[in-house]
């Protein structure tokens, strides 16, 4: 159950990100008419988990396997000289061609918009899909760019001070949102 420990604030636990991720594999699926066509993408790092899980939840669902893949946009940041000397570039791997396709970017949290606008940078070098979507996990508003989801799970309001983590598995030992001390956090 969501809850408060020292500051850290659960707004999403195990089975309430797994009912999300659930019902936002439900609204790709309604808006699928080819699902050889579809391909769904994280973004590294935490977007890639959530991804795979939206994939199998569609796979659950009778959809035929789902190309799935994973875009490090490291090198493709605004802001790649503030990161620090010895970034952590992971790959990026597509299943196939984009072009003509239709894409489905996921990340974790969706903010000001410049890490969806890298990701459309990095895409664009590997063609030119017929259509890209975005899914998140989490809007939290304050966008700085003009950029929005197609498909959202939660949209949160976040006091100063704080930011979203969201937690998976492969990295973090759980799955769940919280909110925490931005000090914290960094």
């Amino acid at each position: 159950m969501p809850g408060t420990t020292g500051g850290r604030e659960k707004v999403m636990d195990r089975d309430a990100v797994e009912a999300t991720l659930r019902e936002l594999a439900g609204l790709i699926a309604d808006r699928t008419e080819d699902p050889a066509d579809l391909m769904v993408v994280g973004i590294r790092r935490r977007g890639v988990e959530l991804a795979d899980r939206i994939a199998d939840h569609l796979e659950r669902a009778g959809f035929a396997p789902v190309d799935t893949g994973s875009l490090d946009i490291t090198l493709y940041r605004d802001d790649f000289e503030q990161v620090g000397p010895r970034p952590v570039i992971g790959p990026t791997e597509l299943p196939g061609e984009i072009t003509g396709r239709r894409v489905v970017l996921v990340d974790d949290v969706l903010y000001t918009g410049r890490t969806v606008r890298a990701a459309l940078d990095e895409l664009a070098d590997f063609g030119r899909p017929r259509r890209i979507e975005l899914c998140v996990l989490v809007d939290r508003g304050g966008r700085e760019l003009p950029i929005q989801p197609d498909y959202v799970g939660r949209r949160l309001e976040v006091p100063p001070g704080r930011q979203v983590a969201v937690s998976v598995p492969d990295l973090d030992g759980d799955l769940c949102v919280c909110l925490v001390d931005t000090a914290e956090a960094g």
